[in-house]
């Protein structure tokens, strides 16, 4: 099998291109940057813009699937300016597969899976959502999420199969929600968001690798949501973080006129709530590894530790 994926450099892609090597599976990825095309039998890079919908055709060849990650991230001040960025960065990128798909010979090419986001199901503190919600989240987010799932259905008028992932708060230890929510907890300065209440549905980011690679094995079609089992609110989120990193909680919740005072319309992520459920994709057979908070953010940190810890033996013995 050989898939391309755009997207691959970023956080979910370099996970996911790590499981298909450990595979056996042959990547083919698109990259706007040509100083980071690589190309050997295995991974192969190639140039794209679609800004302006260039796209190098032969990023097609002998692909069985492919996989969209590509889209600017929504954790930087929503400028005017930003905020359109953030919308036509998703929206060029399905534009311009669609168009060169529908240029070649795609017999070859079973399954389509993009990624979406949780982000277009309503606030709500007390409401659980499935796939079938129909309601959008009046935001920003909303909006966004709306129009390049509307945008990914096109997809639906070729033969293969087309999912759409929504993926919640990615859990890893090199990037994504983990490290900046970490980051204040280890200055002694961690604290939740406005009540605390707010619902926050995870996943670990080798689970999330995982349902992408699910997905396109098993040629699921429709959304499916890219969450773990078992949401947590903000306030058990932080509180099982500071246990881990053994540091004390002393300031009180962050009240919501201060982070929008400091971050703009972007601080509605903070402070947004959607509890969400994974029983679809569970119900097409996918096991979870991960489903419980504090067992995972153990795990992420006892391996980063470790990692530092072999790292700092490494020099120790190099150096001396």
């Amino acid at each position: 099998m050989r898939i391309l994926i755009s997207g691959a450099t970023g956080l979910i892609g370099r996970k996911i291109v790590d499981l298909c090597r450990s595979q056996g599976i042959a990547v083919n990825y698109l990259t706007t940057s040509k100083d980071k095309i690589i190309s050997d039998d295995n991974y192969k890079g190639f140039h794209w813009n679609p800004n302006s919908g260039e796209i190098d055709m032969d990023c097609f060849k002998e692909v069985d699937a492919i996989i969209n990650l590509a889209g600017s991230s929504i954790s930087k001040r929503w400028t005017s300016n930003y905020k359109k960025e953030i919308i036509s960065s998703r929206i060029n990128t399905v534009r311009t597969l669609y168009d060169a798909l529908k240029k070649i010979d795609n017999d070859r090419i079973t399954s389509f899976v993009s990624a979406s986001a949780i982000g277009i199901y309503p606030n709500s503190l007390t409401s659980y959502y499935s796939e079938d919600e129909k309601e959008v989240d009046q935001s920003f987010l909303g909006e966004v999420v709306a129009a390049w799932e509307k945008e990914i259905d096109t997809f639906t008028s070729f033969d293969f199969s087309v999912a759409k992932i929504r993926i919640g708060l990615v859990m890893a230890s090199d990037g994504g929600a983990l490290p900046e929510m970490a980051k204040p907890i280890k200055n002694y300065v961690g604290t939740g968001f406005g009540s605390g209440e707010q619902w926050q549905s995870w996943i670990h980011i080798s689970d999330l690798a995982r349902i992408f690679l699910f997905a396109v094995e098993n040629r699921l079609q429709g959304i499916y949501n890219g969450v773990g089992p078992n949401p947590v609110t903000n306030n058990k989120l932080v509180k099982e973080i500071a246990k881990v990193l053994d540091r004390p909680l002393l300031l009180p919740n962050i009240p919501k006129f201060v982070m929008k005072t400091i971050l703009g319309e972007m601080s509605y992520i903070l402070f947004a709530s959607q509890r969400v459920s994974s029983k679809k994709i569970e119900e097409e057979g996918f096991i979870f590894h991960h489903s419980n908070i504090c067992k995972t953010v153990e795990q992420i940190y006892n391996k980063e530790n470790k990692k530092e810890s072999q790292d700092e033996l490494f020099q120790k013995e190099f150096l001396s």
